[in-house]
């Protein structure tokens, strides 16, 4: 195992499967001469030429097309959004034409696509760049949703993602790209199953699940609940869908009390579902209401003491988790 940041991690992983298998190539705005807005595809250019490592117009819709057209005659397309806010653009694509392909086909055609890029509020972007799509995209049949946290599963769920037979969006959190983790060396192949969840730290009072770009916030609140005879579990879904509840529901009934922190809207959200699931299969677990920390309900605001108060933080999540613990 070596330290690497998410960012090299991704690098790692699109690099390995573009030397796998000849069928894979990278489109999107910057990848190639820029080497990608966040430098994630960094050097690909270089290793692997201009025919698979393609730069392309700003235009979402039309090089998403592209990508499901070529996947439909056998290839296997990385689309890269430069943020998933912009995904909105091609959405017609995405969710119309991607994941319905196979059935309307009648299983002629498979669309072994990966959409990937940086998704949810990074710092200041304002209302049009903060978009968090996983709610979105998730309520689509034949879509598949992942959000990795770390750099192992970052680049453990790209490559899965990239092997797949369907259509896959890697959502990466803009906010961990220069964050860093341990990964196995290149040499061993790492891939990390879609719809598995990992606990990223044990308890026995109280389940916090989360994913992405709350994972660290729920590692932080965690170790500060320590200090006060709380003892917190960490759940990282790491895919939104398909979803693990087997691990969620596992923790919950070893603690009977569950706090949901996501960095989407409340309304109509993944934790939304979460809960439904929660009260529908295991509601005689619990010994307290299930509590959502989430965005608040407004568009995005510039304004950076504004936009701390709008999104879910460390200290929302700890007052959540008192509340649920009745402290």
């Amino acid at each position: 195992m070596r330290e690497i940041t998410y960012r090299q991690a991704l690098n790692e992983a699109l690099a390995e499967e573009l030397e796998r298998d000849p069928d894979v190539f990278l489109m999107g705005e910057e990848v190639a001469e820029y080497q990608g807005a966040y430098k994630v595809s960094a050097g690909l250019l270089q290793l692997f030429g201009p025919k698979r490592i393609i730069d392309t117009p700003i235009s979402e819709n039309g090089f998403a097309g592209l990508g499901i057209g070529a996947a439909m005659v056998g290839l296997r397309p990385i689309i890269e959004f430069m943020t998933f806010s912009f995904s909105l653009v091609a959405f017609d694509q995405v969710v119309n034409n991607a994941p319905n392909m196979f059935m309307m086909s009648g299983g002629q055609f498979n669309i072994p696509i990966t959409f990937r890029g940086p998704n949810g509020p990074a710092h200041q972007l304002g209302a049009t760049h903060s978009h968090a799509t996983e709610n979105f995209y998730a309520s689509v049949p034949g879509l598949k949703v992942c959000t990795p946290a770390t750099p192992r599963d970052a680049k453990g769920l790209l490559k899965t993602a990239i092997r797949d037979d369907n259509p896959v969006l890697v959502l990466e959190a803009e906010l961990l790209y220069s964050s860093k983790g341990m990964v196995e060396p290149p040499d061993e192949e790492l891939l990390i199953p879609l719809g598995k969840a990992e606990v990223k730290r044990e308890g026995s009072d109280v389940t916090v699940v989360c994913y992405a770009q709350t994972v660290p916030i729920a590692l932080k609140v965690a170790a500060q609940l320590e200090e006060e005879d709380i003892s917190a579990e960490v759940v990282d879904l790491r895919s939104i869908k398909p979803l693990d509840e087997r691990a969620i529901f596992d923790s919950i009934s070893k603690t009977h009390r569950v706090v949901i922190v996501e960095q989407d809207h409340p309304y109509c959200g993944v934790g939304a579902e979460i809960c439904y699931r929660i009260q529908k299969d295991i509601f005689d677990e619990l010994d307290a209401p299930i509590l959502r920390v989430s965005q608040e309900d407004v568009p995005m605001p510039y304004n950076e003491q504004l936009e701390h108060h709008v999104l879910p933080n460390a200290e929302k999540l700890f007052a959540a988790v008192k509340k649920v613990c009745y402290a």
